[in-house]
């Protein structure tokens, strides 16, 4: 995919400005910046959110991937609490990431879209108040699956780029993925039998090719990040196999990792279940990121 490319000046004008609506929008002991811009796609923005704790930040940055199905849609932040406030509570800074929505942007152009908030934040840590050798992802479903790309596929940037964002890395230090599709080339080779629900999903409209290289299982390399697995033994939209294998995966290559299945849980978490994994994810959050890692 080929970015526009974006004026460092341009970036910072749009970090001052989102400064100043700081002051306007707060939860609380929460500091929230809104609609920051991180690029461009046919002149439409893609943003996140920055919810911030106003008291006793830790200096680690946490991204959670808005993507539900691969479709990211855009809400108030005010509504973001669910999903952001037991990590502010633990004094990590999280990003609110949403990216180039399907059936608009295609799977390859959606990691892209996440590849580049991870750059941008790094690029801009300083300004952002976080530590760019502490950043992890989380994200659930599509959400997740986009996690483990980042985890399983970073690069360190292109220092030919005109654009100074895509000179810059993508790795992340750890990653919490909740009940991810692992594998797309079950998505797009069963679905038609096994797993008809998969095809109201536009974004696995692919070739078996490009499931493969959009698979976080075929990607697990020894030098992926702590990573941390939740899955529900009763899903059925995706089978608990997807995180078996992956925590297979990791296992065989020696990444530090560990999968949590809740028994009585399909896709989707509630009560016990929901707060104890919330939990889980900022442990294991407190465990990687707490530390500045060595730079690599």
């Amino acid at each position: 995919m080929v970015h526009r490319s974006i004026h460092q000046k341009s970036l910072l004008s749009v970090l001052i400005a989102s400064l100043f609506f700081c002051n306007l929008v707060q939860a609380k002991e929460v500091s929230i910046m809104p609609d920051v811009v991180y690029g461009h796609k046919f002149g439409m923005a893609l943003t996140f959110d920055v919810f911030r704790p106003e008291n006793d930040a830790n200096g680690a940055g946490v991204l959670f991937i808005v993507s539900g199905g691969w479709f990211s849609r855009w809400a108030p932040p005010k509504n973001m609490g669910p999903f952001t406030k037991l990590l502010n509570d633990k004094g990590f800074t999280v990003f609110a990431v949403r990216h180039g929505s399907s059936p608009k942007y295609s799977l390859p152009e959606i990691v892209e879209d996440v590849r580049r908030s991870v750059r941008f934040i790094r690029l801009h840590a300083d300004k952002l108040g976080v530590d760019s050798d502490r950043l992890g992802v989380y994200g659930m479903s599509a959400g997740g699956h986009l996690s483990l790309m980042l985890g399983t596929t970073s690069d360190a940037g292109d220092i030919t780029s005109q654009d100074p964002v895509l000179r810059v890395s993508d790795r992340v230090h750890a990653v919490v993925a909740w009940v991810p599709p692992t594998d797309l080339e079950i998505a797009v080779w069963e679905a038609p039998e096994s797993l008809p629900e998969y095809k109201n999903f536009p974004a696995l409209n692919l070739s078996l090719d490009e499931a493969a290289k959009y698979s976080p299982l075929a990607h697990v390399t020894p030098d992926d990040p702590p990573t941390l697995v939740l899955s529900g033994a009763k899903d059925k939209l995706v089978p608990i196999k997807h995180s078996e294998d992956i925590h297979a995966a990791f296992d065989k290559q020696h990444v530090v990792n560990k999968l949590i299945v809740y028994e009585n849980s399909g896709h989707g978490f509630q009560n016990e279940d929901r707060q104890q994994a919330m939990s889980e994810m900022a442990t294991w959050f407190e465990q990687h990121l707490t530390k500045s890692p060595s730079v690599e």
